[in-house]
C-alpha cells in the first residue's frame, strides 16, 4: 500500500512538474550562479563612492536599517562597501579565469596533437608551476608585475592552467586516435585544421565545466593575496582589503566588519562550485540520464 501511495504521489508530481529531474536542478542552479554573479558585477559598477564614503559620526555602528551591514570605523557603510569589494573579485576572477583557461587549451591542445618536444615542454611547464607552492607563486608574480589590479590579476591567470591543461591534454588524446580524425589527415588536412574542426569541439564541454570550476578558486585566491597585503591596495574596496582590516577590530566585539563580507565571498564561491561539480554529473553518461 505504501509503495502504490509513493507511486501515485510520484505520478502526479510528474504531472505537475512538482518534482524536477537532476537536468532541471542543474539548469536551475547554474541560472541562480550566474544571475548572483551579473547582479553583483553590475551592482558594483552603479555604486557611487560616496554611497561608502567616510562619515566619523556614524563609526562602528551594528547592523541596523540605515546599515545592513553596519559600519566600520571610518562611519563607511559596509553593504556599499562589501558589494563593491564583492564586484572587484568578481571581475578579476571572470577575467583571470577566462585567460587561464585560453592557456590551458591551447597548451593541452598542442601538447597532445604535436607530441614529441611540444608535449615535454607543456609537461614541464605543468610540472614548473604545480612544484611551486600555489600561494607563494601567486605572491612573487603579483610582487613582480607591481602589485594592484594588474598584478593579482596576471598572477591569477599564470598560475590556474596546468590542471586543466592536464585535463584537455587528456581529452585530445582519447579523441586523437579516432577513425574521422585520421581519415582528415589522410585526406591532407593539417593539424591546426583537424584540431580546431574536430578536436576542440570534442573537447569543449569538459573545457567548460573546468572553466566554471576555475572561476571559485580565482576569486578565492584573489582575496587570499589581497588579504596579505599584495594584491588591490588599501584605498580600494575588495573583499581581501575589508577582511584584512577587520582583523584588527574583531577582538573588539564588532563582528559584522568580517561577517558579511565573508559570506558574500563564500556565497559566491560555493554556488559556482555546486553548479560545477552538477554540470560536470549532467554531462557524465553515466549520470546524465538520472
Amino acid at each position: 500500500m505504501k509503495n502504490k501511495g509513493k507511486g501515485k504521489v510520484q505520478e502526479v508530481g510528474k504531472k505537475t512538474g512538482i518534482f524536477l529531474n537532476r537536468r532541471k536542478k542543474t539548469l536551475l542552479l547554474v541560472g541562480f550562479a550566474a544571475a548572483y554573479l551579473t547582479a553583483a558585477l553590475l551592482a558594483g559598477f552603479w555604486i557611487s563612492p560616496k554611497s561608502y564614503g567616510v562619515d566619523y559620526s556614524a563609526k562602528f555602528l551594528p547592523p541596523c536599517a540605515a546599515h545592513p551591514f553596519g559600519t566600520d570605523d571610518m562611519g563607511r557603510d559596509m553593504f556599499f562597501r562589501s558589494i563593491k569589494g564583492l564586484s572587484n573579485s568578481i571581475a578579476i576572477g571572470v577575467v583571470a579565469s577566462a585567460a587561464s583557461s585560453a592557456i590551458a587549451l591551447a597548451f593541452g591542445v598542442t601538447a597532445a596533437v604535436k607530441g614529441g618536444l611540444a608535449d615535454r615542454f607543456v609537461n614541464w611547464c605543468v610540472d614548473l608551476c604545480m612544484g611551486i607552492p600555489h600561494l607563494i607563486l601567486l605572491i612573487l608574480i603579483s610582487f613582480m608585475m607591481g602589485r594592484g589590479q594588474k598584478g593579482v590579476m596576471a598572477a591569477v591567470a599564470l598560475t590556474h592552467w596546468p590542471e586543466l591543461t592536464r585535463l584537455v591534454r587528456a581529452e585530445v588524446l582519447q579523441i586523437r586516435s579516432a577513425q574521422y580524425v585520421q581519415a582528415s589527415y589522410r585526406m591532407g588536412k593539417t593539424r591546426l585544421w583537424v584540431a580546431w574542426r574536430h578536436m576542440v569541439p570534442q573537447v569543449l564541454p569538459v573545457y567548460l565545466i573546468g572553466v566554471i570550476l576555475l572561476f571559485p578558486h580565482a576569486i578565492m585566491h584573489e582575496a587570499a593575496v589581497t588579504f596579505l597585503g599584495f594584491g588591490f591596495p588599501a584605498e580600494v574596496p575588495a573583499i581581501g582589503v575589508i577582511l584584512s582590516e577587520s582583523m584588527k577590530h574583531i577582538a573588539a566585539g564588532n563582528w559584522w566588519l568580517a561577517a558579511f563580507p565573508g559570506l558574500l565571498l563564500l556565497l559566491a564561491v560555493m554556488l559556482f562550485d555546486v553548479a560545477g561539480e552538477s554540470l560536470k554529473r549532467l554531462l557524465n553518461p553515466n549520470s546524465g540520464n538520472e
